[in-house]
């Protein structure tokens, strides 16, 4: 029974994987949300292109921009860095931005050591109302890290997060 589980278990991750990283890319960062969709951003093993997709484990729904190398003009990344562990109140806050049909995507990874909490997860502005909409993820699911994307040659690095 136990070798039928893990079994299982590889499958629905390679299945996963063939859907939201493909044969020539690398994952740079993914989670599963708390109502179960999935987020992945990845980028061609050459860095011709960055890729954000996002849906439930049977479809992606949505994937932004087209794979090119004009894609990693398409976002932005900022993070925070403040060291000194709890007496400082140290944290380590890391977004990567993009605006697509005048709908702003924010994914984030936040760690804050006051409380030593972690959230990750998704923003979106200006699709309704009452905006910004938070879509946090489940942290257990995180693989990856938006901490690789602070010496990128290819992207947009801001000096402070907006």
């Amino acid at each position: 029974m136990k070798y039928f589980l893990l079994s299982f278990l590889i499958i629905s991750i390679q299945s996963k994987a063939q859907k939201y990283i493909l044969q020539n890319e690398k994952l740079i960062f993914s989670f599963q949300t708390k109502k179960g969709k999935y987020l992945t951003i990845a980028k061609d093993s050459t860095d011709k292109y960055i890729v954000y997709r996002f849906g439930t484990k049977d479809k992606v729904e949505f994937e932004y921009p087209e794979k090119n190398r004009s894609s990693w003009s398409k976002f932005k990344y900022a993070f925070y860095l403040r060291g000194g562990g709890l007496q400082n109140e140290g944290e380590d806050r890391n977004y990567i931005y993009f605006t697509n049909q005048n709908i702003r995507y924010t994914v984030y990874d936040e760690y804050y050591a006051v409380g030593s909490k972690t959230l990750i997860g998704i923003k979106v502005a200006g699709s309704a109302p009452g905006q910004p909409i938070d879509i946090p993820g489940e942290y257990k699911t995180k693989e990856g890290t938006l901490t690789d994307l602070r010496d990128n040659k290819f992207l947009e690095i801001l000096d402070e997060p907006e």
